[in-house]
């Protein structure tokens, strides 16, 4: 028996970041979902996505497994309750399963008693991620460094409330400014931070991240791995392999892998009225009010050129090359060339480009994600 984390019907509700990726693969604080659960659980812990997508995790035997809606962020109360579930017993919300106890993906399982539970905290949009990025990074730090002991912290660093700094093996960290008295600062293996660099918490860099001399970055904001930080950085959360490195500001952001900043970009997140921000939701298509606050969401294989205005509460696609005067539209659509004139990448020039920026990390364009970037090509509007 494992834990299955099963998408939910509505999963393209967190497009453009699930185009990609299931959504137990997402990361909001420290962890992706699925990286979270396995902390949680003395069980294997599977994945059930869309199926061009399934492909990408281990087959799921059919067998009786625990099934838990991948967008359901629990406390303990309710993890609790999810292992306590007999056999086709299921705990449901407004909007539908949470979790049920059956051979049978949820879809199609037999419900035999079910409970309604309320207040579950669910991940429904994008933007949620930095909205509530500052919550699970805390949660995450003291999850996964209990028992454990930091790195020591060079002495030529500046360091406030160094208990609330965690640095793994490998990371090298040398004159720059640790502020940990706003939040923890979690800094993964083999991390470079150069000099000059000031982070205020709660702040989380994963392995093999590059943080730039002078870079400025606030909480929260979080990255997985082999990100490239420089610039003004506020409350963004990058998936991985993203690379926002020179001078711009980012905020109030949530950025997918595979991703590059040109120099000079910087984003709006706040409109010049203060007033209310609606972004667009491609699973309702429509705007959707997101609060006073909202920068860009992201998806995987993007890219701005140098100097690119990133309009308030801008959707970008997956594999778009954004270029142009002037602010960028609010909506990008999915492999998009250039800006204002919206024009359709050539899905063989996309996939070469992606495949160039891979190698700049020692990596290449899978097979696999080959087959994803053309189920999204076909399948756009």
């Amino acid at each position: 028996m494992a834990l299955v984390l099963f998408d939910p019907a509505n999963r393209n509700s967190l497009f453009p970041l699930t185009h990609t990726r299931a959504v137990a693969d997402l990361r909001i604080g420290i962890l992706c979902i699925k990286e979270r659960w396995q902390y949680w659980s003395a069980e294997e812990v599977l994945v059930a996505t869309d199926a061009y997508l399934q492909h990408l995790y281990p087959a799921i035997p059919q067998i009786q497994h625990l099934w838990v809606d991948a967008t359901v962020l629990p406390d303990e109360a309710l993890r609790n309750k999810i292992a306590a579930l007999a056999e086709n017993e299921a705990l449901e919300d407004d909007h539908g399963i949470v979790a049920i106890r059956s051979e049978a993906h949820p879809a199609n399982a037999v419900v035999e008693k079910s409970e309604l539970v309320q207040g579950i905290q669910r991940l429904r949009y994008p933007w949620e991620i930095f909205l509530w990025n500052d919550e699970w990074l805390r949660y995450d730090f003291t999850l996964i460094t209990e028992g454990l002991t930091s790195e020591s912290i060079s002495h030529t660093n500046n360091v406030l409330r160094p208990d609330m700094i965690f640095i793994e093996e490998g990371a090298e960290i040398e004159f720059a400014t640790l502020n940990a008295s706003t939040g923890p600062i979690f800094i993964g293996k083999d991390t470079i931070i150069m000099e000059g660099a000031c982070i205020r918490g709660p702040f989380a860099a994963g392995e093999k991240n590059v943080i730039k001399m002078g870079a400025k970055i606030y909480g929260a904001t979080s990255t997985g791995p082999r990100c490239t930080l420089g610039g003004e950085i506020k409350n963004v959360v990058m998936q991985g392999y993203s690379n926002k490195a020179h001078d711009g500001y980012l905020g109030d952001s949530v950025v997918g892998t595979w991703c590059n900043f040109g120099a000079g970009s910087s984003n709006s997140n706040v409109k010049n009225t203060g007033g209310e921000i609606k972004i667009w939701h491609e699973a309702s298509d429509k705007l959707l009010p997101v609060g006073i606050k909202c920068g860009l969401v992201m998806g995987d294989y993007s890219r701005t050129a140098i100097n690119t205005a990133i309009n308030t509460a801008t959707v970008i696609g997956s594999c778009c090359n954004v270029f142009g005067e002037g602010l960028t539209p609010k909506l990008i659509p999915s492999f998009t060339w250039g800006g204002r004139g919206l024009t359709r990448y050539e899905f063989d020039k996309a996939l070469r480009d992606v495949d160039n920026w891979k190698k700049m990390k020692s990596q290449s364009l899978s097979v696999e994600e080959t087959g994803i970037l053309k189920h999204i090509f076909e399948h756009l509007k």
